[in-house]
């Protein structure tokens, strides 16, 4: 729900101010596929989709659903997809083409109704966007999603575009560590920056010589966001988070830990069972780094509130044991695995409106600083230093 006029008032009388010249986010959107899963539900269902009568496989598949915590997903994936294309459910299928002609409409399409969510709440007209910041890892063409998008919001045709393929689950911090540059280096611009995401070019049949594909037909999900980003908001404008500063950094040596191929059939994945422990190992320096830019030299990890994408369950309870951090302290990020599983780029944002949320509880009592993370290929660490307003 929007808040009135007078709600608004109130609201900006009680908020911090934002540091002039700082990217803040001044809106944020949500958008799904129509088709829900129910973790419950979801063996049953895609085996029979598939038909795979494996017991070994409804077994393996049983318990990652239980250990993933994901409840809900969404996806653009169904029994009419199924029957339509049959052959996404072959072994060696040479599938390509079909996965690509969901996923590119599919993608842009969410991107669209997740930017017009977070229009809305912006209050502003598309014509005052100034740039588009596009992120997928879902769909493959040219010209882009990014150009699509644009003509179907009617942007302006000399809006400033960047796209961003094929960066995984930390594209989404990415994205916002450009949109904030951009932001803060042209005076008055207002960057739409759109992350959108299916699962179709990923979805196989079952193999055991495969042991992943199972691992993310329990954990992944799709969706798209939106955030607006600018610098100095208007009276009109309502910011909620200041995206203080930004940190990349990736580990040399590991570029075969999360490993991902496009071929005739799709994209396969490898996870390197080393993963959580290579983040908790390197994970504390990495935040105190971001810390450190806040100037405060007596903040905790502890006051810090925390929006973490959740690759999984093992990431998240290694960086909180690493960390010692409170329990509360990653509720944010374990919530969003559970309503939406691991929806890659998107999920980051999916964190920050509950955080937003937890912290319009909380009134000034909340926690001024926090950290926004987030994991990939590379390995890379994609990390942001917040401040809520």
């Amino acid at each position: 729900m929007l808040a009135t006029g007078k709600q608004k008032e109130i609201a900006q009388s009680t908020r911090r101010v934002a540091n002039q010249g700082k990217a803040t986010v001044l809106a944020l959107g949500k958008a799904f596929p129509s088709n829900v899963v129910s973790q419950e539900n979801l063996v049953e269902e895609y085996l029979r989709e598939i038909k795979c009568d494996d017991p070994s496989i409804k077994e393996k598949l049983q318990h990652l659903c239980k250990t993933t915590t994901v409840k809900t997903r969404y996806t653009v994936m169904s029994s009419e997809t199924m029957k339509k294309y049959p052959e996404l459910a072959t072994e060696g299928s040479p599938t390509i083409k079909q996965r690509l002609e969901i996923a590119n409409e599919a993608v842009v399409q969410m991107a669209y109704e997740a930017s017009l969510a977070c229009i809305k709440e912006w209050g502003r007209g598309v014509e005052d966007i100034t740039h588009l910041v596009y992120v997928s890892s879902s769909e493959f063409r040219l010209p882009g999603g990014d150009l699509y998008l644009s003509a179907q919001l009617g942007l302006s045709n000399e809006v400033q575009r960047v796209m961003f393929y094929f960066l995984g689950c930390y594209g989404g911090v990415s994205g916002m560590r450009v949109a904030k540059d951009i932001a803060e280096n042209n005076p008055g611009s207002r960057v739409l920056l759109t992350t959108s995401e299916t699962m179709v070019l990923g979805f196989r049949p079952p193999n055991k010589a495969r042991p992943y594909d199972l691992v993310g037909a329990a954990l992944f999900g799709d969706g798209a966001a939106a955030l607006i980003i600018g610098a100095d908001p208007t009276e009109s404008e309502s910011p909620f988070m200041e995206l203080h500063y930004a940190l990349q950094q990736f580990l040399p040596g590991t570029q075969g830990v999360i490993d991902g191929r496009l071929s005739e059939e799709g994209i396969s994945f490898k996870l390197g069972r080393e993963l959580p422990q290579k983040i908790e190992d390197n994970i504390e320096e990495f935040c105190k780094k971001l810390v450190a830019k806040a100037g405060s030299g007596s903040l905790e990890l502890n006051d810090l509130f925390w929006a973490v994408h959740p690759g999984g369950p093992a990431i998240l309870n290694g960086l909180e044991t690493k960390l010692k951090l409170k329990p509360e302290k990653l509720e944010c990020s374990r919530q969003a695995l559970v309503d939406y599983g691991n929806a890659s780029s998107n999920t980051i944002f999916y964190i920050m409106d509950k955080v937003r949320d937890e912290l319009e509880k909380k009134g000034r009592s909340g926690e001024e600083w926090g950290l926004g993370l987030a994991f990939g290929p590379g390995i890379t660490f994609e990390g942001f230093l917040m401040r809520s307003l």
